[in-house]
């Protein structure tokens, strides 16, 4: 026997074989229907002595050699046959009639009955009543299907029956024939018939013969005693193969005795006979032992009809822990034949299936760890296959989830053996599938978190090689991009920086010939790849600015807005991001991809992604997309690690217009959370002109606009207006269209009180008068440097320490601010604020060093005497009663003037 079935387990011992074939051209799909229906009547109640039920294994495929085997175990003999032909007319009956004749002679040897299901037939010949053909019109109208396989059962059952009590009941003066398996047949050549061991020898196999029948017609105790009777007359005469098919046959029916709902699993659930569960509570006795022969119990032929008496003196059954005692010693006596590997093969299956359903995993594995050594000669390529996906899921079914994968990546290597002319490259990468789980491997990147990776990471990045490789040679390059981004997205930290370069750049390969995306790839457990660019957090702004979590401002319809994310590159390499977008849910939105460059292992980097809202309403900021490599990725911020908010909802308000500020003076970067201001610098009482420009770059028309000033600086005392301006030529430009623009002149006026600097004029002032400084306009505008020539200062003024002494600048700052609207957000109440900052530095311009009178030549008038002093650097003019005085830096002159004396009242 050369073909093993990896499907038995020991309850098929009590089975009847039964071969569905097709017979000639028969649709697939219509024969596999037919055959589920025969199939379905897997088990009988028939009527002997007593109900018993018959169970039947049904077979598409059945190969003769196996065939052979049936006097060695009867469950391997096909008992039964059933064909399905399709015929449509009187002269095809006659072709099918004589190939059906040719398929029985096939099974002549062992077959029982046979059955003909004939379809598409009518008329004369359809009409026929026959036992063994049936005739339907169509494949839908055959509703008594079962019911004919039934009868073809029951029919079989009374020949097995028959079989049974003929092998029983043989007289005392009969020859007993010796069975034989195939290879035998040319040993037992000139043996002596005569002597007393090979007479033990028949009578042994045909014992163990008879067992086989008993269990098969649902006898279980008979089929117990000739087990046992049949084992002591085999052991006694050395019959090895037999000794073992009588233990096997021995540890079967305990099997069922104690199992009776099976030990194939789930899918092949029996149904307990009746004479098996009247016996249910006598399972599981710890003292059950193998029965003792009586001699005496046996007549001079060896085969007693009367098996009561040894029913009797016998416990029947083995226990649990030795029916895998006796399965060992089947395994070994099996072991010692070249030509019954097979057999050895499939009693460690149905051995291990009964250890698993006793929850034995370590000895089931030693049962399995022999099947692997067996040698079956020279195995088919889609034999070895089998036979390595039968060891993965035994090895799953007690537990042994790694070695299921090891087998079962075995198998899809086999699959692609050089020695196969047209490997299966879709069978190799299903298979590569399945071991994912054995090697606590899982397609769906959720299941990675940082620090906490299970399984051996080398073995899974070989394992995710090879389904690349296995994908490429599938001619499926999408599935090869998908499996190398999930390795460099879950299995980053373990590669090398080589190893790193080397899957990018495959990756490119296989992106240049099919671009990675995100649609749906048609095969199971294949999840989308995660982006490469990790997120670190994430704020967005656009009026003002804020974290996402703050979620205080607002976006205006058809205005650019802005997201800003902070992203770092793990990758020892430079690493080009296109097509970086937002992804966003709600009202329409125009995302405006970027693309950028991040430096090998960057620390964060700040990326700013843009996109502009069409309508009004409320958007969600759900995540954002990337392509890396030529592999597209939408990224979820919910899914991202280290990420704590799901996406920022903002609110997004009708268009509005939108101005551009421009000034004649400098700008310059401001604080007090100014995008920027203007800065100049004026002496004390100097007036200047700011021009202000401001242009409507939106699309809305700006139909209001006012403007406001608030002057930052408090602790100065201010003489007049800061900052004014005329609005009546600016207000009648409104409204302002998109693209038109309008000028407001802002006149800036610094009026500051300089009095009280007495350190200043310390070594100016030597006869106590009091020194007021009073405000003068100047055009000039430098710090104040006392003249060398005027009284010796310490020698130390000129260190760094006294320079600030005779820096007496003083800053005034303010804040121009315009707010305006138009378009559809005025309607709904909607503004825009714009800022600027303003931003003096007042210097001094002239200083009244001394302040006396004298008497003038008429009573009615006196002089003033004002002596003055320049602090700048630059040379002035005082105008003072039509008299003008030249001063230059650091000079002090007297200046006189005339007053009319006031009168006294008194």
């Amino acid at each position: 026997m050369s073909v093993p079935d990896y499907q038995q387990c020991a309850e098929d011992h009590q089975t009847v074989l039964v071969v569905v074939q097709p017979l000639g051209v028969v649709p697939e799909d219509q024969f596999f229907r037919i055959y589920r229906r025969v199939a379905s009547v897997s088990q009988v109640s028939v009527r002997g002595d007593g109900q018993r039920t018959l169970y039947i294994r049904y077979r598409h495929h059945y190969p003769p050699e196996n065939n052979e085997w049936g006097d060695f175990q009867t469950h391997r003999k096909a008992v039964g046959l059933v064909a399905v032909a399709c015929c449509g007319s009187a002269r095809e009956w006659a072709h099918t009639s004589e190939r059906f004749h040719g398929l029985k002679e096939r099974f002549a040897a062992t077959l029982y009955d046979s059955r003909l299901l004939v379809f598409g037939l009518s008329g004369e010949i359809a009409e026929q009543q026959r036992t063994d053909v049936a005739f339907y019109p169509t494949f839908d109208d055959c509703a008594d299907v079962e019911k004919r396989v039934e009868d073809f059962v029951e029919s079989i059952f009374i020949v097995l029956e028959s079989k049974r009590l003929d092998r029983a009941t043989d007289k005392a003066g009969d020859k007993i024939p010796l069975l034989c398996v195939p290879f035998e047949k040319k040993d037992f050549v000139g043996l002596d018939t005569d002597s007393r061991h090979y007479k033990k020898r028949c009578q042994g196999r045909t014992r163990k013969h008879v067992g086989d029948l008993c269990l098969q017609a649902g006898m279980l105790q008979d089929a117990l005693v000739h087990y046992h009777m049949a084992v002591e007359l085999l052991r006694s005469v050395n019959d090895f193969l037999w000794l073992g098919a009588a233990l096997e046959g021995l540890c079967s029916a305990s099997v069922i005795f104690h199992y009776p709902g099976g030990t194939a699993g789930k899918s092949n659930t029996r149904k307990p006979s009746i004479s098996t569960a009247t016996d249910s509570g006598k399972r599981h006795r710890p003292g059950a032992q193998e029965v003792l022969i009586d001699p005496g119990a046996l007549n001079s032929s060896g085969i007693s009809a009367d098996t009561s008496t040894e029913i009797g003196r016998t416990k029947n059954c083995l226990s649990p822990d030795d029916i895998m005692e006796k399965y060992k010693e089947a395994i070994s006596y099996y072991g010692k034949y070249k030509n019954a590997g097979v057999i050895e093969l499939e009693t460690c299956v149905k051995a291990v299936r009964v250890l698993a359903i006793q929850k034995r995993a370590m000895e089931a594995s030693e049962f399995l760890q022999n099947a692997v050594y067996i040698n079956l000669g020279q195995l088919s390529e889609e034999e070895k296959i089998q036979r390595y996906s039968v060891l993965s899921e035994l090895y799953e079914l007690i537990g042994f989830h790694r070695k299921s994968a090891f087998f079962k990546r075995v198998a899809a290597m086999q699959c692609v053996a050089p020695t196969i002319p047209e490997p299966g490259w879709t069978a190799c990468y299903r298979l590569l599938l399945e071991t994912l789980p054995g090697y606590s491997l899982s397609l769906d990147p959720k299941d990675f978190s940082k620090g906490t990776h299970r399984g051996w990471a080398a073995v899974q990045m070989r394992l995710l090689h090879e389904l690349v490789y296995a994908s490429r040679r599938m001619g499926n390059p999408g599935l090869s991009v998908r499996h190398l981004s999930f390795l460099l997205q879950t299995m980053l930290d373990f590669l090398s920086d080589q190893e790193k370069k080397e899957v990018t750049q495959s990756l490119e390969n296989y992106t240049s010939k099919c671009p990675g995306g995100m649609s749906i790839i048609t095969l199971p457990d294949v999840g989308p790849p995660l982006p490469l660019i990790t997120p670190y957090r994430e704020s967005g702004s656009t009026c003002g600015s804020g974290m996402w979590a703050a979620k205080n401002f607002q976006w205006v319809q058809g205005d650019v807005c802005e997201v800003q994310l902070m992203v770092y590159n793990p990758m020892p390499f430079e690493l080009r991001v296109e097509n970086m977008g937002l992804l966003t849910s709600g009202v329409e939105f125009e995302s405006l991809p970027a693309a950028l460059s991040l430096p090998a292992e960057s620390g964060l980097y700040p990326v700013t992604l843009v996109g502009v809202p069409r309508t009004a309403g409320n958007i969600t900021v759900n995540g954002y997309q990337t392509s890396v490599f030529g592999v597209s990725s939408d990224c979820l911020l919910d899914s991202l690690v280290g990420v704590k908010s799901s996406g920022c909802m903002v609110e997004v308000v009708p268009s509005l217009p939108r101005l551009q500020l421009s000034t004649s003076l400098p700008r310059y970067a401001s604080s007090y959370d100014l995008s920027s201001g203007v800065c100049l610098q004026l002496f004390n009482g100097e007036t200047q002109q700011l021009t202000i420009t401001l242009e409507n770059i939106g699309s809305e028309d700006l139909h209001t606009l006012e403007v406001s000033s608030k002057t930052l600086t408090t602790k100065e005392k201010l003489f007049g207006e800061f900052l004014s301006w005329d609005m009546h030529d600016a207000l009648s430009r409104l409204p302002l269209k998109a693209g038109q623009a309008l000028a407001l002149t802002v006149n800036i006026s610094a009026k500051l009180d300089f009095s009280g600097q007495e350190s200043l004029l310390q070594d100016l002032n030597d006869d106590g008068i009091s020194v007021t400084g009073l405000p003068i306009s100047s055009p000039l505008r430098q710090v104040l440097k006392p003249r060398p020539e005027n009284k010796q200062v310490n020698k130390q003024a000129n260190t760094d320490s006294n320079k600030s002494d005779y820096n007496h600048v003083k800053t005034l700052e303010a804040v121009l601010s315009f707010r305006y609207s138009g378009g559809p957000g005025r309607v709904d109440g909607y503004y825009r604020e714009l800022s600027l900052g303003v931003r003096v530095d007042v210097e001094p311009s002239v200083f009244f060093t001394r302040i006396s009178t004298l008497p003038a030549t008429s009573t009615r008038q006196c002089h003033l005497l004002l002596d003055v002093f320049n602090p700048t650097e630059h040379e002035l003019t005082l105008s003072a009663k039509n008299q003008e005085l030249v001063l230059h830096s650091s000079e002090c002159q007297r200046c006189v003037c005339a007053l009319t004396r006031a009168h006294s009242s008194s």
